[in-house]
């Protein structure tokens, strides 16, 4: 009669307590720039919105959300990445094979090259580039991340990409906006 029970309770018993917190919440790494985020006092965030839109369109992003009561600007930009081949895949790559010799019964006689490798040449990649603005009263916050999508779909390369130097040009673009709408 014990026997019965014993099985189940072995199938079950590894199962207790795989679950664990992580050590720590998760965070941007490389953390953003300072210069990701700026004050603008005296605009309205509807404004920085409206001008936000027009600096992100005239860099090729599409504006995928926009929000006038949270001042909020989601837009991204793809592009395609020819013959992406990432280090770490699995794939060896382009190959050359041959033979030579006189072969036996006729069969076989010269020499022969080939090239192998598979249908390397249309492994392309999308690197997708994602920004967010917020328009929080006079002050703008900006993320951007960056994504490499491989041929198969799958994430190759991901990280956050606020640097300095792309919060400096959309400021300065989001000035010029600023200060056509006003005129």
């Amino acid at each position: 009669m014990t026997q019965r029970w014993l099985l189940p309770a072995l199938l079950v018993l590894p199962l207790v307590g795989c679950q664990s917190p992580p050590s720590r919440l998760p965070v941007a790494e490389p953390p953003p720039a300072a210069e990701c985020r700026w004050q603008v006092p005296g605009a309205a965030p509807s404004a920085l919105v409206r001008a936000a839109v027009t600096a992100l369109e005239a860099e090729d992003f599409v504006i995928r959300d926009t929000d006038l009561a949270l001042g909020l600007v989601s837009a991204d930009r793809s592009e395609r990445i020819l013959s992406y081949r990432n280090p770490y895949d699995d794939w060896a790559g382009p190959t050359w094979y041959g033979r030579y010799g006189v072969g036996s019964r006729g069969w076989f006689t010269g020499m022969s090259v080939g090239f192998g490798g598979g249908s390397a040449f249309d492994r392309d990649a999308t690197r997708l580039e994602r920004v967010s603005l917020v328009a929080d009263g006079d002050w703008v916050r900006v993320s951007r991340d960056l994504q490499v999508i491989d041929w198969r779909g799958e994430v190759r390369e991901s990280r956050s990409a606020s640097d300095a130097a792309f919060c400096r040009d959309l400021r300065r673009d989001l000035a010029v906006a600023l200060s056509g709408e006003t005129s």
